[in-house]
């Protein structure tokens, strides 16, 4: 994997995706990442501290396994956290 991560050339609804290793992100950049995608409209989760902080604590072990990634989409400037199947569906 170089620098910058793996790219592919694109997708049908943005542009050159990039897979970005949860380690390069600083601490506070991640946990920002990971609550935002917890607290989505439409996700399964509670407002509560107690249950957000699960939600992030899970993601997290998600990330540390492998099982989910983070994907950056160059055009929309977005990141979005997908099962680590999605990946190897779309960047084939």
């Amino acid at each position: 994997m170089g620098s910058r991560g793996n790219m592919d050339t694109g997708n049908e609804k943005g542009g050159p995706r990039i897979i970005i290793p949860y380690e390069r992100l600083s601490p506070e950049a991640l946990n920002g990442l990971i609550e935002e995608f917890v607290t989505r409209p439409g996700s399964d989760t509670g407002f509560t501290k107690s249950i957000l902080e699960q939600n992030v604590e899970t993601v997290k072990r998600q990330l540390t396994r492998g099982d989910v990634v983070i994907v950056f989409d160059e055009v929309s400037q977005t990141a979005n956290i997908v099962p680590k199947e999605m990946v190897k569906f779309h960047f084939q």
